[in-house]
């Protein structure tokens, strides 16, 4: 897969600055002193994980966390790839990049890998990997993409706009990146969660420069007339009202009252894992076993950058300014679906989006897989991605 050539800084785009990871020590040590005297709750019921993180897993994960994990060789990890910040719009906003390993001059797709919330660009470096650098994983070499893994505002290293933190405000921002800073004319998205409105928005946005839009997460549309929903539709509506019924209090608590729980979780790192680890073991295809799908050390390297950048609040700042979003244009680029397995995606109907999207090529409903997909199932999503992307590039 390839397009022609189109990477290269633009005359007085924003410069590229390398950026490394480098936490202090002093926040390591208090970071280790505070874990090392946290308090717990009592377990007030036998019945394990419906009130929330249980305090059990909590504490054995408090205690690997002070006295087993290792930022130091994690930190080592992360800054193996290349990071880059530049200044888009009046905002900082951090990146990592893997060139292509294909052949030389083979002027493969660029694609921009956008994640969603509680997460950070680690959850998608293992398909990063697999794309950038196909043949290493079995694949096709001709099929490598150039990757880019933003951070998206608020989160990590990337800062905040001072305006509404709409999601077409955070593709505007996606967009500079890839279009100037990177210099990439034409490129492809991928996103699930906050990453997928992203992804959405920049093909409404920018349908000249998006190749096409990867999802794990079908947008919804605005249903302006309930009356033409069909029974399948209908059932599905109704079954996602009944999940969020029980599921939507995170976000609810995030969209109205932000500073009130993030004051509480950027004073305890032992919060801020409880808040963090509820979401990733429900929305995770894990049957309840969170570390059976995404081992511990990763887990504790994407809470502890949540601690380290003091971002939890600025994390928070979509939902808070969700309001503010404007009804979703029609999505008219090439739009691809790897249909996530958890409960609020299961059985969605492709009926659903394709009344906000014109041009659903691909479509694949594997039944394995949550809402952190690319840490879940790298390699089935690495390969509906390239299949995707084959369509996309062949028209």
């Amino acid at each position: 897969m390839k397009l022609e050539p189109t990477s290269g800084a633009r005359l007085g785009a924003p410069p590229l600055l390398p950026f490394q990871i480098d936490v202090h020590r002093s926040v390591l040590a208090d970071l280790q002193h505070r874990l090392r005297s946290a308090q717990f709750i009592r377990q007030e019921r036998p019945t394990r994980w419906q009130g929330g993180t249980d305090v059990d897993y909590l504490g054995e994960l408090a205690r690997y966390w002070s006295n087993d994990f290792d930022w130091w060789a994690a930190q080592s990890r992360l800054n193996t790839y290349k990071h880059f910040r530049a200044s888009i719009d009046g905002v900082m906003m951090h990146a990592v990049h893997l060139p292509s390993a294909g052949a030389p001059g083979a002027n493969p797709i660029p694609i921009m890998l956008c994640h969603g919330w509680p997460s950070c660009f680690v959850e998608q470096l293992e398909l990063a990997e697999r794309l950038s650098d196909p043949a290493r994983f079995g694949a096709d070499p001709a099929d490598a993409f150039d990757v880019v893994i933003p951070s998206l505002p608020g989160f990590g290293y990337s800062g905040l706009p001072n305006a509404p933190l709409t999601r077409a405000r955070m593709a505007e921002l996606a967009h500079g990146l890839m279009h100037d800073a990177f210099g990439y004319s034409r490129y492809a998205t991928f996103g699930g969660d906050i990453g997928g409105g992203v992804a959405t928005w920049l093909g409404s946005l920018h349908a000249e420069a998006v190749l096409g839009v990867h999802l794990i997460h079908p947008p919804r549309g605005v249903l302006h007339d309930q009356a033409s929903l069909s029974p399948a539709e209908q059932q599905f509506i109704d079954a996602e009202a009944a999940y969020d019924a029980l599921d939507e209090g995170y976000s609810s608590i995030m969209q109205t009252r932000p500073d009130t729980i993030a004051s509480a979780l950027i004073d305890s790192p032992v919060g801020l894992a409880a808040w963090i680890v509820d979401k990733f073991r429900d929305w995770a295809d894990c049957n309840g076993d969170l570390e059976a799908r995404i081992n511990r050390d990763t887990l504790l390297t994407i809470i502890t950058l949540y601690w380290v950048t003091g971002t939890i609040r600025s994390s928070f700042q979509s939902y808070f300014d969700y309001s503010y979003n404007p009804p979703h244009p029609p999505i008219t680029v090439p739009v691809g679906v790897t249909l996530s397995a958890e409960p609020s995606e299961r059985d969605f109907p492709r009926s659903l989006i394709e009344r906000v999207c014109s041009d659903v090529r691909f479509w694949n409903e594997p039944k394995r897989g949550g809402h952190f997909m690319p840490l879940e199932e790298p390699d089935l999503l690495a390969r509906d991605i390239r299949s995707f992307y084959r369509l996309c590039a062949a028209r």
